[in-house]
């Protein structure tokens, strides 16, 4: 994530026409979405095989429409505990405008080109009366956690397997990613001890985050954490603990609607239990950071691996559980996001955005 200079950032004024750079990034993106769905499709097929889709539709068929209730209501939870950090972060920010800040500069990232999604949180954050220095590096700090949670949960995953049969290579996982973890919640703690600690724990985090994308530049993840030393250590201290076990939650919440989302299309406890669910769930987590949230490739090694478990005769049943929980947890968002991001609009410009919770 692009870090904030001291100063305020100026929003652009609205632009008459579209630039040839924007047009190259919006063509770019769609390139990207394709390119994904592409892999997503392969790795399907070469994981788990053809699909009979005619079975998958029959699955998909005996989900309830009350089903979409408790779907929901996990989603919001989810939302709502990924917002924590930044009511830490951002003095003066409310859990709900977090939510909003949160789910509206998602649809943004999602279809706009960089930094669309930074302008529009600092866009929020001045609507609603606050510091958008401070805002942003709030956001900054929670991509952080966020990251060292993606790569913390997987040790959570292997506690709840224990007892099932596990191979060496998903061992070493796990231990990989708890390394990273570790070395981003190291650099957390550098930040609250001193300058050049900070720097030298930013750059080899960045380092290690480099190794899961080629984008990440150490020098600038130096720099930025110590920027965010200087900017919100006392936050941090604060706010460390609480928003750990709140993202940690928020993992589980997303691994427990692919459990709902399971039960949904008839498979049962006796065919996949819970800790199998969640604890597979978790062990994937940190491919999170793909594209599209790893759409396509953590889906063939879900359902290569309960296959072995429930039977080639479910698999179709686990093909559908796994649309149905990207329905909710990406165009569900989407679609919550979008409203928000109108409803945030239409106060905004009626000068009603500082006023509204």
């Amino acid at each position: 994530m692009a870090g904030v200079s001291d100063t305020a950032p100026v929003l652009p004024p609205p632009a008459t026409t579209t630039s040839t750079p924007s047009v190259r990034r919006r063509v770019l993106r769609a390139a990207i979405w394709l390119v994904v769905a592409v892999f997503a499709w392969v790795a399907l097929d070469r994981l788990i095989g053809r699909i009979d889709w005619t079975a998958v539709g029959n699955a998909l068929g005996r989900v309830e429409p009350w089903m979409a209730l408790p779907l929901l209501a996990m989603l919001l939870v989810r939302q709502v505990l990924n917002a924590v950090p930044l009511v830490y972060y951002v003095p003066g920010l409310s859990w709900g405008r977090s939510v909003q800040n949160d789910l509206a500069a998602n649809v943004v990232a999602t279809f706009a080109p960089p930094p669309g999604d930074i302008v529009l949180r600092i866009a929020m954050f001045r609507s609603w009366g606050l510091d958008p220095v401070r805002g942003m590096t709030g956001v900054t700090l929670n991509s952080f956690k966020f990251y060292a949670v993606r790569f913390l949960v997987p040790g959570l995953g292997l506690l709840l397997l224990t007892g099932y049969e596990l191979s060496q290579r998903q061992y070493v996982l796990a231990l990989a990613s708890l390394l990273v973890a570790a070395a981003i919640l190291g650099m957390l703690v550098a930040i609250l001890s001193s300058q050049s600690l900070a720097r030298r724990a930013g750059y080899w985090a960045g380092r290690l985050l480099r190794t899961f994308r080629r984008s990440t530049d150490p020098d600038a993840i130096g720099d930025r954490a110590v920027e965010l030393r200087h900017q919100a250590a006392d936050s941090l201290r604060r706010g460390l603990a609480p928003s750990l076990v709140a993202l940690v939650g928020m993992t589980l919440a997303d691994a427990t609607i692919l459990l709902l989302a399971l039960r949904s299309v008839g498979v049962g406890p006796d065919t996949l239990p819970v800790t199998e669910i969640l604890g597979m769930v978790l062990l994937t987590y940190p491919l999170t950071t793909l594209p599209l949230f790893g759409f396509g490739v953590i889906e063939a090694i879900l359902i290569a691996a309960w296959t072995l478990t429930a039977g080639v005769l479910v698999e179709p049943s686990l093909v559908a559980a796994t649309i149905v929980w990207r329905i909710v947890t990406i165009l569900g968002t989407l679609a919550i996001g979008a409203v928000v991001l109108v409803v945030w609009r239409v106060r905004a410009r009626s000068g009603f955005g500082a006023s509204v919770s």
